[in-house]
């Protein structure tokens, strides 16, 4: 086990709290971050360019003119690429698919290095409870400053118990709320600070422990 500071909503700190090694204290390992990352980058886009191939575009099926005899070059459509107004070809197209595969146990691994590199940089901030007597934002704004975790990207980890912490601190910018068992490595990435609560750890630990018994 390791050790963390632990604080209240108050901000005031309030001892330690211990944390599992193997989910807090896995080794480096930037390759595998990087690859996750980029995987999940990849699989969140979608295709925006698009351009209309010739069957696409808006015109008359009919033979602009005979084949032969008119001294003209041949030509069969008036929706071919060579003419205005006619088809692109080899153009950008809605039908990209930039998607990429990782297995399960790679993507575990590179949640836990995450973990653990925000515990070792001392960028993560644990409270015993994300529960406000005054639920307000600028309550929660007020904890962030006590624990000193502003004014960069804040993450904020709750459960489903603590969801009016979402509503509290939708509106603070540079601040993201997700549920701890759906939490990423690209959530962890984009964001400085990582804020989680007791019940949010524990959730961690069940969803890791869950992964490792079905291997």
């Amino acid at each position: 086990m390791i050790q963390a500071p632990l604080y209240n909503v108050k901000g005031e700190k309030t001892g330690s709290i211990d944390l599992p090694e193997a989910l807090f204290d896995a080794p480096s390992n930037d390759t595998l971050v990087h690859q996750i990352y980029v995987a999940i980058s990849a699989n969140l886009r979608s295709p925006i360019a698009h351009t209309k191939g010739r069957g696409e575009r808006s015109g008359s099926g009919k033979k602009p003119w005979k084949q032969k005899g008119t001294g003209r070059a041949r030509v069969g459509s008036v929706r071919s690429p060579l003419w205005r107004k006619g088809g692109v070809t080899f153009g950008p197209t809605k039908e990209r698919n930039f998607s990429k595969d990782t297995n399960r146990k790679m993507r575990q691994k590179a949640l836990r290095i995450a973990l653990s590199e925000k515990l070792r940089s001392e960028k993560l901030r644990i409270v015993d409870a994300l529960s406000f007597e005054v639920k307000k934002t600028s309550s929660f704004v007020a904890l962030l400053d006590k624990i000193n975790a502003r004014p960069g990207k804040v993450l904020i980890g709750f459960s489903k118990n603590e969801r009016e912490t979402e509503l509290m601190s939708r509106n603070i910018k540079k601040t993201t709320n997700v549920l701890s068992e759906n939490m990423s490595v690209y959530d962890l990435l984009n964001h400085e600070y990582l804020l989680l609560s007791k019940e949010s750890i524990d959730l961690l630990i069940a969803r890791s422990a869950k992964h490792e018994s079905s291997k």
